[in-house]
């Protein structure tokens, strides 16, 4: 896609810190940091989120997960890992190219928040809406 910032930056037009490359993923530092070694995971094939993958996508780019977090924990020392992937702009998506953040944690107060609120919500119905 020819105005998708990612596909530029799988293109070669745009660099980017590239720290995993095969045939078919790309990960590389996020310019924002927001904690040290923040990555995008990609997709080389543009696609425009999860909603939007076949099932041999969705295998392709999550099975190389667990390698680069593995090497990202590992070489920079974090204590921990937040796996971030949002679906279109009401989820928070901003670049509409399926991507997955790897946030590596160092402490509870490094920079990244995340806060879940609580519902009470009539659970068989949403179970019976949804089989």
């Amino acid at each position: 896609m020819t105005d998708c910032i990612f596909c530029k930056i799988i293109a070669g037009e745009i660099p980017a810190y590239k720290i995993y490359e095969d045939d078919d993923i790309l990960a590389f530092l996020d310019i924002t940091q927001t904690t040290k070694g923040h990555t995008l995971v990609i997709p080389k094939t543009h696609v425009r989120n999860v909603l939007d993958m076949t099932e041999d996508q969705a295998r392709t780019l999550f099975a190389k997960l667990p390698s680069i977090a593995a090497n990202i924990t590992g070489k920079l020392g974090a204590t921990g890992l937040n796996m971030l992937q949002n679906n279109e702009a009401v989820a928070g998506q901003t670049v509409f190219h399926a991507h997955v953040h790897l946030i590596p944690r160092y402490s509870s107060d490094d920079g990244f928040k995340a806060s879940f609120t609580e519902h009470t919500l009539d659970l068989k119905a949403i179970q019976d809406s949804l089989i």
